[in-house]
């Protein structure tokens, strides 16, 4: 077989399920098929939008969080074999520009990254595979090892910033970002509070992982929210921690708003270019915060946020909704900016 299903990203709103030709791997290189591939606001925003570093020329195959099995191995490639069921991040650094040899991996400069994941076959760099490659033991479904590229961002994030056994964090954002932040607060001793879209399955979801409070945003106003972290909170000082996982200038400010003196404030999701927000100094000042912005993730990261899955410390499998074949992924798309459920897999060989 010479072809396979893929959705090709021709322009803004235009996506078209087309066979199109199977890749071959060169030396270091893996190809694999896809098992499943999730869906991700990143690629949402693509499908709706475009996106000036993913999409470099059209039509093109997108898509990112995939898992899959080995089914051929290029030239030198060792620690891998047909069969191997395996996961991968999606983008690798480099390992020699000015951040790489300071060891901030996230901002390479020369970082590579892959797509092509709604498609039944991709092939995985060998720097990829040399990095970022996992293989999945029995029992792991394609599904939750898939989650490992998104909860690999939300660890990158939560590692650095200090969460005390005991401190009240706030998430603002009850997404799949929202969701994986507020589990790894709670794996650090943190007493949790979800501020989002409240639906049955997230706040389900949510208390599975350990949130013990929740502020749906659609019954309240930013003040009342705000408010009422207070309120739930030792002396109505705020939280210890509040972290931004939403990506809107709205959110930035509120997550400011809501952490005590002293505080720490995370800033997770990313505003689209351009934007601005609007920055308190005196409670900035004198309040004494100190506000984090994170990005992306580095390979300790992934290595750290597989072996979450693997042990089901994070349990991907609950993120999932539903699994869907290719010709249905405009349909999760839109069923996700609905909030009627969390992520989608795709499965690619089935149209």
């Amino acid at each position: 077989m010479s072809k396979m299903n893929a959705a090709l990203f021709y322009g803004p709103m235009d996506v078209r399920f087309e066979q199109t030709e199977i890749p071959k791997p060169g030396p270091g290189e893996l190809l694999v098929k896809v098992g499943a591939a999730l869906t991700c606001g990143t690629d949402i925003k693509t499908y709706e939008r475009g996106h000036p570093t993913i999409i470099k020329q059209t039509p093109s195959t997108f898509g990112h969080e995939f898992s899959g099995e080995v089914v051929e191995v290029g030239a030198g490639v060792n620690d891998f074999k047909v069969g191997s069921r395996v996961a991968t991040c999606n983008a690798v650094p480099c390992m020699e520009c000015f951040y790489c040899r300071r060891g901030q991996f996230n901002l390479c400069e020369n970082l590579l990254i892959l797509n092509g994941a709604y498609a039944e076959y991709i092939v995985i760099p060998a720097r990829m595979v040399k990095y970022n490659v996992y293989e999945l033991p029995d029992g792991m479904t394609y599904e939750e090892a898939a989650v490992s590229e998104p909860l690999g961002t939300a660890l990158h994030s939560i590692r650095s910033i200090q969460i005390i056994p005991g401190d009240t964090v706030v998430v603002l954002g009850s997404g799949p970002l929202g969701l994986m932040l507020a589990r790894l607060a709670v794996l650090q001793g943190g007493r949790v509070i979800l501020s989002g879209e409240i639906t049955e399955e997230r706040k389900k979801v949510a208390t599975d992982y350990g949130v013990v409070d929740f502020i749906d945003i659609r019954d309240h106003s930013a003040e009342e929210r705000v408010q009422m972290v207070m309120d739930m909170t030792d002396g109505k000082r705020g939280a210890d921690v509040s972290i931004e996982a939403v990506g809107f200038p709205q959110a930035w400010e509120e997550a400011m708003q809501m952490v005590r003196k002293r505080g720490t404030v995370l800033f997770h999701g990313g505003c689209k270019s351009g934007t601005t927000v609007t920055l308190d100094t005196k409670t900035m000042h004198y309040a004494e915060l100190t506000l984090y912005g994170r990005y992306h993730q580095i390979p300790d990261d992934y290595r750290r946020a597989f072996n979450l899955l693997k042990y089901r410390l994070v349990d991907g499998r609950k993120l999932v909704t539903q699994t869907l074949p290719l010709s249905q992924l405009l349909e999760a798309f839109g069923k996700v900016r609905k909030f009627e459920g969390i992520k989608f897999a795709i499965d690619p060989s089935k149209m």
